[in-house]
């Protein structure tokens, strides 16, 4: 039996797809065509629901495919992204707003109903077949199906094939079902709007319906599944990007969307592991991913070639920036488009596979980390751009997880806000905090792995007055972290936040280090360092991080 067929008869016995023509395994380059072909929905406000969604640059099939999702999901549909809340999982998963309970006998009636949409439509749908991981031995096989062969696509470019045999895949393998044509009933399906993205672990699949087509959303969903999945079998999976220097020194760098970890990763000098989403095992670091999601806007192309040049490449995919006045997309160079134009969204992004860097490590996996960075992007303008952090520090700064959400990563967030998001990624971690810190600090005790919390975010003031961190600066902090220099180094105490930092670094202004003597107004940094200190304190007391064994560090 062919592949084809074989995923036809598991579709028709496991959820009782019939009936549909399924354009299974298709190449990138047929994907593309069918995508321009094809894919029909809405792209803008109060537009019509059946325009062309993909298009071609003047490149051809050569170049990028360029896709705009719906304008009410131009990112995440945080608040419409729920899990089944089956007896087998419930005390296990970290129920929040966001990952929140879906009643089971809803679930139960809605994939079904689901189906039977699909097989009454007089249409095809897509289906790939691919894993998430890269490390054999725990690597899952995921199958998408959709009705739009962008998504594919973007399947294709984010995720590794033929990473071991898949003949579990049937029995141990999980499906996402994308279906923009069907749209919710609240009432009757459980859901809080038109749109969902649930998850049911038990049964091993995944529901995207409605208004929910943005990109993202094919990958995020499955990195929610890993974190569930992995921890379960004692390793660490981790909202982070990774890479390797010339000596074999591992980074890894965690940070929530926005806070530069597809920047700070992509290094020419060193070997690219991943961007997102990583593994740290008994063995080392893999990555999850055979591509990587970078934002684009106001992308610097001289200081980020390598994804500048990608821009240009053959099976990549731009989402969601606009076409410039007066010129078809079809007649437009990639290299052309405008990307400050944040007039869709702040979110626009870039896919590309890993092989698109020309420094990528191979089988994407790399030795026990030398180093950890946890990135914050400080909108508050008071944290140091580095700060060097014990492994107590280490362990409130990474359950903390504080950051500033940046415009348009998620829907609804128009300007940067503080924000607490446990293990730079509580979104995507769908079990407890206390889980993922514990495998942590025994990774991090095992391999004598020193810590830095490098500030992406504003200096000389808050946002909307100081200004942002450069990243030349911030290459160079990093390397320095990266290179040692900081290890039994010369430091400073910054006396309202209790943080350590160094008084001098090769290739930095010595007078940035310290961010008070970067503010006009000392005593108005004061007060913003004092705002920002006890705003960690309550969230500290609020999520009871002391029951979990976890100090104080402010």
């Amino acid at each position: 039996m062919s592949s084809a067929a074989q995923a036809a008869a598991q579709l028709e016995n496991t959820f009782g797809l019939q009936g549909v023509e399924l354009r299974f395994g298709l190449s990138q380059d047929e994907l593309f065509h069918e995508a321009i072909a094809h894919d029909r929905g809405r792209v803008e406000p109060d537009g019509p629901e059946d325009v062309q969604k993909a298009f071609p640059t003047v490149l051809g099939v050569d170049g990028p495919l360029v896709f705009y999702s719906d304008p009410t999901c131009t990112g995440r549909p945080v608040q419409d992204t729920f899990c089944v809340n089956r007896d087998s999982v419930t005390d296990a998963v970290w129920w929040k707003s966001g990952f929140a309970k879906f009643d089971p006998e809803k679930f139960d009636a809605l994939l079904p109903r689901v189906i039977e949409h699909l097989n009454a439509q007089d249409r095809h749908l897509y289906v790939t077949d691919v894993f998430c991981g890269w490390d054999t031995q725990f690597a899952e096989p995921y199958r998408f199906v959709g009705e739009y062969a962008t998504h594919a696509y973007f399947c294709n470019i984010m995720f590794p094939k033929n990473v071991r045999d898949d003949s579990d895949r049937a029995d141990a393998g999980w499906t996402l079902i994308n279906v923009p044509s069907f749209e919710c009933d609240p009432e009757r399906d459980g859901t809080i709007s038109k749109r969902g993205v649930i998850i049911d672990i038990e049964k091993r699949v995944g529901l995207v319906l409605g208004k929910a087509d943005y990109c993202g959303v094919n990958k995020k969903t499955m990195f929610t599944i890993m974190n569930y999945v992995l921890p379960a079998k004692g390793q660490l999976s981790m909202h982070c990007s990774a890479n390797v220097g010339a000596r074999g020194d591992t980074a890894i760098l965690f940070g929530l969307s926005g806070t530069g970890k597809t920047t700070l990763s992509a290094d020419p000098d060193r070997e690219l592991i991943g961007d997102d989403e990583h593994v740290w095992t008994d063995r080392g670091i893999s990555n999850f991913e055979d591509g990587c999601y970078a934002k684009l806007i106001d992308l610097d192309k001289k200081a980020e070639p390598v994804i500048a040049a990608a821009m240009s490449m053959k099976g990549t995919m731009i989402e969601n920036v606009p076409a410039l006045p007066g010129k078809a997309i079809e007649a437009t160079d990639p290299q052309e488009f405008d990307l400050t134009d944040g007039t869709i969204t702040e979110n626009t992004r870039f896919a590309y596979p890993l092989s698109a860097n020309p420094n990528v490590r191979e089988g994407a996996s790399g030795p026990h980390p030398e180093t950890i960075v946890l990135l914050t992007a400080d909108a508050f303008g008071v944290l140091p751009p580095v700060s060097i952090l014990d492994t107590n520090e280490t362990m409130y700064h990474f359950v903390m997880g504080f950051t500033s959400k940046l415009a348009g990563t998620e829907v609804g967030v128009t300007e940067p806000e503080p924000s607490f998001s446990s293990c730079f990624g509580a979104a995507f971690m769908s079990q407890k905090a206390s889980v993922y810190a514990e495998l942590l600090a025994k990774r991090m005790a095992d391999n004598e792995t020193r810590c830095i919390l490098l500030n992406t975010g504003w200096s000389g003031g808050p946002y909307g007055k100081g200004e942002r961190m450069s990243l030349k600066a911030t290459r160079a902090l990093l390397n320095a972290a990266l290179d040692g220099e900081f290890d039994g180094a010369e430091l400073q105490v910054e006396p309202t936040l209790g943080v350590k930092m160094p008084v001098s670094c090769d290739g930095v202004d010595d007078e940035i280090l310290n961010p008070r003597d970067t503010w006009d107004d000392p005593e108005a940094y004061d007060e913003a360092a004092a705002k920002l200190r006890d705003m960690f304190r309550a969230n500290y007391e609020k999520q009871g991080y002391a029951d979990l064994g976890i100090t104080a560090a402010m």
